[in-house]
């Protein structure tokens, strides 16, 4: 099965891909400047920063070669090199961003992550960071023909079915299940507290069902363990011991581990297979799930936040007409040219 790719005009963003080094595994765009969402953002797509992730085999020759190409994304860390730009990278959730680069008349950030980590993170959830924006409707830009790039591709968004599954109830909307996924990779999230919208999943969601839909509906058809009423946006599963059993084994490893963590008293040593089987006659399975989500997420995106400090420290930033929040510098001291078919910053 083939992850599907939704469909939208797309020359805008692989525009964008034409200013980078070619050797990509996978990109994709995604974020309210891709798919409208609801809320006080909604009106000001056009305006909200294009934000990318870019796959790719072999990080230290990428982040080389884009170093030569767009030397000015990048923070002082650029003075350290590829090498060192490749080992930040793999902290936290293995991604190193360039933020608030200005492109083709709008801002954009863009994170650069390998291959390997984006597919251990889609199969074992080790950080929900990627894997999480993946269970999301995003624009796929390029993809090569890496199969098990491809496979996780779809694993990911089993997992988060069945996930979802365990913290619902027997019967429920269309609507109630994507909510549950689109949440997923915030469980957790300390920015959620301190800064995001917490109305963000359902402004992500509502406009965007049938997006929703074109990703999971086949995985839904073809899952033994749900009643699928297409006509009515209903769902029914079998919430029963055996049957959320089943679903906790089907759970990334890396969730196993930490519902594991969750129950199992400290020196008993019990296998995963004994614990889930607990957790699965538990009347609190839900939540035990949920308890497991979060403690992935939370541990990720602190660091990663903390990383962001680093890759984003003292990096000039060139005027634009859209609006960002540090003092813009002129542009024309940099060599940028705004607003033409392929504007993009010198490297200083």
């Amino acid at each position: 099965m083939a992850l599907p790719v939704l469909s939208s005009s797309g020359v805008k963003f692989r525009r964008v891909l034409a200013h980078f080094p070619q050797e990509l595994s996978l990109a994709f765009a995604y974020g309210s400047g891709v798919f409208r969402q609801a809320g006080a953002s909604a009106g000001h797509g056009e305006n909200n920063m294009l934000d990318f992730v870019f796959a790719v085999d072999d990080s230290v020759t990428w982040h080389m070669m884009n170093l030569l190409k767009n030397r000015s994304h990048y923070s002082f860390l650029k003075l350290f090199g590829p090498k060192q730009i490749s080992s930040i990278q793999s902290y936290g959730a293995g991604i190193y961003y360039n933020t608030l680069v200005p492109c083709n008349g709008r801002m954009i950030k863009y994170g650069v992550i390998s291959t390997d980590t984006l597919i251990d993170d889609l199969l074992h959830w080790k950080t929900l960071y990627v894997a999480g924006r993946l269970q999301k409707p995003v624009k796929i830009l390029t993809q090569n023909e890496n199969s098990k790039l491809q496979a996780a591709l779809v694993s990911n968004l089993k997992s988060a079915v069945t996930a979802a599954f365990l913290m619902l109830p027997e019967s429920f909307s269309e609507e109630d299940l994507y909510m549950q996924i689109a949440g997923l990779s915030y469980s957790g999230d300390f920015r959620m507290v301190i800064g995001e919208d917490r109305s963000k999943v359902q402004n992500i969601v509502k406009p965007n069902v049938p997006h929703f839909q074109k990703l999971y509906s086949n995985i839904l058809q073809d899952c033994p363990q749900v009643v699928y009423k297409h006509h009515l946006g209903r769902l029914e599963i079998d919430k029963s011991p055996e049957g959320q059993f089943t679903q906790l084994m089907a759970l990334p490893r890396t969730l196993q581990q930490k519902i594991t963590y969750l129950v199992d008293p400290p020196g008993k040593n019990r296998d995963v297979e004994e614990i889930l089987l607990q957790v699965a006659h538990d009347p609190d399975c839900g939540f035990v799930v949920h308890q497991g989500i979060s403690g992935i997420v939370r541990s990720s995106s602190i660091v990663q936040s903390a990383k962001t400090i680093l890759t984003a420290a003292a990096r000039v930033v060139p005027s634009s007409p859209v609006p960002v929040p540090d003092e813009p510098r002129d542009c024309r001291q940099q060599g940028c040219v705004l607003g033409s078919p392929v504007a993009s910053c010198k490297p200083f």
